[in-house]
């Protein structure tokens, strides 16, 4: 009885995914002019989903990947909280940030963030801008971010803080938040050839050169942070990986762990979709 519940839970979690895969078939048709291929929106909304559940986003903070084929273009969810995100919320917008379809859903105010550095940065191709609460305290101690082990080598070539009193200058409106594409390039400005910066009293930006790469990299830029707070804690002298370590990064650029995590967001939403089980 056992097995035949299992076999029936495997069958309906198979149609579930081949529905979600017409639903984002659906979404592409009904896109203003071939908005993305099916893979690039179930990755970017895996994405969501991923960064949601390993508690790097919240119900704030935002991922998005750049065009395939569209340098100047880029896919973002529309302003929703990121583990709600599905195939019809993805929006595409030009670099300054304007959304492409007359009849865009409303839009992150943050936008900005993501097409400015597109603009200066054209080796970039995925970004996620963040609250994680264990780099929030890197931002304001004047404690440099370094890397601790291995899984975050990129941060040995150094994370620089966005200070945006400086930028905003006499601006009253939304004083913490990038919410124009002056500010969006004043942080892009501090970001410079960097994977990661932090935003002071705010949060973090990662770059990456794909959907999987970014999402590796804020997961394990924030386990960093976690794990350099302890060690600062415990006392003593911390060994960091010295700047040879620190140019390896992971040869597979996190594909093992996306595949795990992706897999992991589409069995959960499985087991939503059919809480009885079998």
């Amino acid at each position: 009885m056992e097995s035949d519940s299992l076999s029936r839970r495997d069958l309906l979690c198979s149609m579930l995914k081949a529905s979600a895969a017409v639903a984002v078939s659906s979404s592409l048709a009904t896109a203003q002019s071939a908005m993305a291929s099916p893979t690039l929106l179930e990755d970017l909304v895996a994405a969501n989903r991923i960064l949601a559940q390993q508690g790097v986003l919240d119900g704030y903070g935002h991922v998005s990947v750049r065009q395939e084929g569209a340098a100047g273009r880029y896919l973002l969810s529309r302003s929703l909280a990121p583990a709600l995100t599905a195939a019809a919320d993805i929006q595409q917008y030009d670099l300054d940030s304007n959304p492409l379809d007359p009849a865009a859903r409303p839009s992150f105010i943050e936008r900005f963030i993501h097409g400015e550095i597109y603009r200066a940065r054209p080796d970039v191709h995925a970004i996620v801008h963040s609250h994680a609460p264990a780099l929030i305290p890197f931002g304001v101690t004047g404690i440099a971010l370094r890397p601790l082990y291995h899984m975050t080598a990129f941060v040995g070539e150094g994370v620089p803080i966005f200070e945006i009193r400086k930028a905003r200058g006499d601006d009253p409106k939304m004083l913490m938040l990038v919410h124009n594409p002056a500010l969006g390039r004043a942080l892009a400005a501090t970001l410079g050839t960097k994977a990661a910066a932090l935003m002071r009293g705010h949060g973090a930006v990662v770059m990456g050169s794909s959907l999987p790469h970014v999402v590796g990299r804020s997961v394990y830029l924030s386990l960093n942070a976690t794990l350099q707070a302890q060690a600062i804690a415990l006392g003593g002298s911390i060994n960091y990986l010295d700047l040879q370590e620190a140019r390896e990064e992971i040869p597979d650029n996190y594909q093992r762990a996306w595949d795990l995590w992706k897999r992991q967001v589409q069995e959960a939403g499985c087991r939503n979709q059919n809480p009885g089980g079998g």
